[in-house]
């Protein structure tokens, strides 16, 4: 259980791939969610399931999410479905993928629709 996470404002991080046993981790961290953005699969066999992913969460008292978005394949569907779960989830929140950079790239994505939705 030794996971890394880069913290991008103070209610939201990003983190690289985590395991179940993780989950307790991030609770006793301060994180109320977590968002799994890595599709089932994409790392071969050694990968964890994101069904088992998200009841260690559940068990750790954590909020969770599985949104799966292919790595360079972001869609606009994908960056309004994750501004919704940043805004419905309690924070802080940390999402995770392969390296976090998809998972921050969301995020960035998710900071320009929620401006350009304000603008009308």
């Amino acid at each position: 259980m030794n996971f890394t996470y880069q913290t991008l404002t103070p209610d939201f991080s990003v983190a690289p791939q985590l395991q179940p046993a993780d989950m307790q981790a991030l609770a006793d961290a301060g994180f109320k969610s977590v968002i799994i953005n890595r599709p089932d699969g994409e790392g071969g066999p050694e990968q964890p399931r994101s069904d088992d992913v998200l009841q260690a969460a559940r068990d750790a008292g954590l909020q969770a999410r599985y949104q799966p978005v292919v790595s360079g394949a972001m869609t606009a569907a994908d960056v309004a479905e994750f501004a919704g779960l940043l805004q419905d989830l309690p924070a802080p929140v940390l999402a995770f993928c392969r390296s976090g950079t998809r998972c921050t790239n969301l995020f960035l994505a998710a900071q320009e629709y929620g401006t350009d939705q304000s603008q009308g």
